[in-house]
Parts: C-alpha cells; structure tokens; sequence
C-alpha cells in the first residue's frame, strides 16, 4: 500500500493523465511517514475552474482521506457548481459529515466519502461522460 509521499505522486500523475484537467498547479503539498496534505488549483475541460484540498493520514497500511474541500466553479469563479466537503455542518443529511453543495450554498445532499483519486473520477462522469 502507498506511503503518503507515494499517494501525492499517484495523485499528481491523476491530474496529469485526467481527460478532464487541461492545466493544473500543486498550490502546497506535504508529506510525513504518517500523513499528508496536498492542495491543488485546476482548470477543466470545459474551461470550469476547480480548487482541492486534502488531509489524510496512513492508517493500517492504507491511506485514508480525514479532511476534505473539492470546490468546482464556473469559470468566473462566482458560480458554484458543486463542492464537496467533510466539515461537520449538517448533521441532518445520512452520511454526516459528507455532502456536496450543488449550484448553490444552501442545495446540499449527502455523499460519500471522497479522496482526489475518487473526485478526478466523479469530474470526469460529469463533464466527459462519453470518454469514460
């Protein structure tokens, strides 16, 4: 199973290889031998903007994701698209903490766990669903 410095090389060759991410820039990124973090800004296939930020740890020789923001906008970056996130602020949805905000702050459904690996996939389905 990967160290934390191998998942954010996973994860920045996912950006690199993604059909969906035209250009791409590691805002900040840091790794220890238990844990890491990793921030990234993205322009997508259809000119869309899109910022991710991850924490994770190593946990049983498995990497999971402890705090997440995936934010998708429109090019302006004033109109949301979705944004998907763990922060503990809507306890009432199945799945707390996880929840994606659909086209506006106030539209949030519950979601599933996410980590960058999932979310270039999740992109892809939903702006390039013919090259999947």
């Amino acid at each position: 199973m990967p160290d934390p410095a191998e998942y954010l090389s996973a994860v920045e060759l996912a950006f690199v290889e993604s059909p969906v991410i035209t250009n791409f820039s590691v805002v900040r990124q840091w790794a220890n031998s238990d844990d890491g973090y990793i921030r990234v800004r993205a322009t997508l296939l259809n000119n869309n903007f899109l910022e991710a930020a991850e924490y994770f740890v190593q946990e049983d020789e498995e990497i999971a994701t402890v705090d997440y923001r995936y934010h998708w906008a429109a090019p302006d970056k004033q109109q949301l698209r979705r944004r998907w996130d763990n922060t503990p602020d809507h306890p009432e949805l199945p799945n707390f903490p996880h929840h994606c905000h659909i086209e506006s702050e106030t539209n949030v459904v519950s979601s599933e766990a996410m980590n960058m690996l999932q979310l270039l996939k999740v992109l892809q389905n939903l702006i390039a669903p013919e090259k999947k």
